[in-house]
């Protein structure tokens, strides 16, 4: 069981103190067996460019924490109009300075957080969550980029969202549009997006997707595992 934190509470580890209070939480979900990776993210948006380099030292500390804290690793939040995923965006980057404006200036960010973290903690403790077809008229030049970059620093796997998501209450389902960055990425591939246990294990057995993530469906049945398994009833999440 791979758990990634996330809340709207949203907790921090920046202090020793939260440090300390994590690690109770952590070594229960070691005792039932469980992985647990702790998502870091940031919800800043205009930046200085001078400040850029102590947002990425504050990931690299938060992830250092994590490990203090004797989390299994960390995973970048980069997706969903987070920080990172604001600089990746043309549609949300207007910057001019190295920062902005082309493909390889947006992805900059992400990168030098990536290197920060890989260089702290290592790389095999590291994954990263990205969500290319969000708002973004050109995802596949982005999500590939990316999955590209991602090689040079061996990180343990890379997180994608599948454009899935239920529309007005109907599915848009845009079939295989992640398989050219999974094909990219030399490390494990994660995709997420609205997949129920058919849809999951298809694109586990036609090799699109190493494996599959599931979000609102774990929250509405914390025993999914076992409910997959015996082909059970699920319950209804609310959005």
């Amino acid at each position: 069981m791979l758990l990634l934190l996330r809340s709207r509470e949203t907790p921090g580890i920046w202090s020793q103190n939260q440090v300390e209070a994590w690690k109770p939480i952590v070594d229960a979900v070691h005792e039932k067996c469980g992985i647990f990776f702790c998502q870091l993210w940031h919800v800043g948006r205009k930046l200085k460019t001078e400040e850029i380099p102590l947002v990425v030292d504050e990931f690299r500390v938060a992830a250092r924490n994590s490990i203090e804290a004797v989390f299994d690793g960390v995973e970048i939040h980069g997706a969903y109009g987070y920080l990172i995923d604001q600089f990746l965006k043309a549609e949300t980057n207007n910057r001019t300075d190295q920062y902005g404006g082309s493909l390889e200036n947006r992805c900059r960010l992400a990168l030098e957080i990536v290197d920060a973290i890989v260089k702290e903690i290592g790389a095999d403790k590291v994954g990263i969550r990205l969500s290319p077809f969000s708002k973004n008229s050109n995802p596949n030049a982005v999500g590939l980029y990316m999955a590209r970059s991602l090689n040079a620093y061996n990180i343990l796997y890379c997180h994608m969202i599948q454009p899935r998501m239920k529309y007005l209450g109907k599915k848009v389902d845009r079939p295989q549009s992640l398989v050219p960055m999974r094909k990219a990425f030399n490390g494990t591939f994660i995709s997420a997006g609205e997949y129920d246990m058919e849809s999951g294990n298809n694109v586990v057995a036609t090799n699109q997707t190493d494996l599959v993530a599931y979000g609102r469906l774990f929250l509405a049945n914390p025993d999914l595992p076992k409910r997959f398994e015996l082909n059970a009833p699920l319950n209804k999440y609310e959005f």
